[in-house]
């Protein structure tokens, strides 16, 4: 089985406790507003999520463009989306489309870009915020909101957290020891999608969440 295919076969199994965690999380509804502000988007829009999961960022994104909007959220596994598509099915302009965040089947006519929780699995993050960036275009935003280990004083306690949640949250969570540490690979990965937004883009905003492990960016393409 491939990574890839590892990966499906991991969040679908675990889709319904992924639903719960993205929704009641203390803290994590706060932040899915916030990623939807950021994508400073206008009534009639059109958004893209990358990665959109159990669609938790969808209601959120519909409020920001309203009845004649439309949002388009994009995954990979079958069982997160059917949550996805069930979460959203009062909306008419809420649409889930399987599909890879790497090569999403969109080609034109987006003004945002959303990924949350997304850029630490892609093998080449830079890569990929530079795609997105090219699909919005001039004018538009993309915005990224990903876990990382903490910067701040108090620190250490909330990374061993943090680390132990990352190992469980890693397909196939069957390895006690790893040559590559996880949460090393996971900032590597969203320091490179977050810096290459940076350059990227004219006007940035970035703040920090939850005891400084969520990196919240967004950014004016020029």
């Amino acid at each position: 089985m491939s990574s890839s295919e590892d990966a499906q076969a991991f969040y679908g199994r675990w889709a319904r406790l992924y639903d719960y965690i993205a929704r009641r999380t203390p803290g994590v509804p706060g932040l899915r507003r916030r990623a939807a502000i950021a994508c400073r988007l206008e009534p009639g829009d059109t958004v893209v999520e990358m990665g959109c999961g159990t669609g938790a960022n969808l209601p959120y994104l519909r409020e920001r463009v309203g009845p004649d909007g439309i949002v388009i959220g994009i995954d990979f596994t079958g069982p997160v989306l059917e949550r996805a598509r069930a979460s959203t099915a009062e909306y008419d302009n809420v649409h889930v489309v399987r599909g890879d965040a790497t090569a999403p089947p969109v080609l034109e006519g987006v003004d945002a870009v959303l990924a949350t929780f997304v850029v630490g699995m892609l093998p080449d993050p830079a890569g990929a915020v530079d795609d997105w960036c090219a699909l919005v275009g001039p004018g538009g935003h993309v915005v990224l909101a990903n876990a990382a280990r903490s910067q701040k004083p108090y620190a250490p306690p909330v990374n061993a957290v943090f680390r132990a949640i990352v190992v469980l949250s890693t397909p196939p969570t069957t390895t006690l020891r790893y040559e590559d540490d996880p949460t090393r690979r996971l900032d590597e990965r969203i320091d490179a999608a977050h810096g290459r937004l940076r350059e990227r883009a004219s006007a940035i905003a970035h703040e920090t969440h939850l005891f400084g492990i969520v990196r919240l960016t967004g950014g004016r393409l020029t």
